[in-house]
């Protein structure tokens, strides 16, 4: 019976293993920024912080100064810059979750903006330096 009760025991260990990789994975993919759409079918992040909309309206230069190519090139550069961070865990009390953007995807220049200014802001707020931000958005 000890007999028994040993091997039971070490066939379930694999088991509990796998089940604590597969609650990893679904965290990790709990906490990326996604683009989603809105009512007006546009696409759109959303930002959980009450000073970016401030941010946005007073101090961060108007769409009209960017062209949607130019934003695109920049976005891909600091996704993926922001998601080495990420992934390395470095800056983890700036960087709390990884971005997915897909370069070949058209968001849209109002989409682009936004995504663009959310990298200005952790700039302007905390004082990361990411070497894709522009020398003129890039606040400190």
């Amino acid at each position: 019976m000890k007999n028994f009760v040993l091997i039971l025991l070490i066939a379930l260990i694999p088991f509990s293993c796998h089940a604590q990789d597969t609650h990893k994975d679904k965290k990790e993919k709990e906490t990326e920024m996604k683009p989603s759409k809105n009512e007006d079918g546009e696409w759109d992040i959303t930002v959980i912080d009450t000073q970016f909309d401030y941010f946005l309206n007073a101090i961060a230069k108007p769409m009209s100064q960017y062209s949607e190519s130019y934003l695109k090139t920049k976005n891909t550069f600091l996704v993926n810059e922001w998601n080495s961070y990420y992934n390395t865990g470095k800056y983890r009390n700036i960087i709390e979750s990884g971005i997915e953007y897909d370069p070949k995807e058209n968001y849209g220049i109002k989409f682009e903006y936004k995504l663009y200014q959310v990298f200005a802001y952790v700039n302007w707020k905390y004082g990361l330096k990411m070497s894709g931000l522009s020398g003129s958005d890039a606040i400190r």
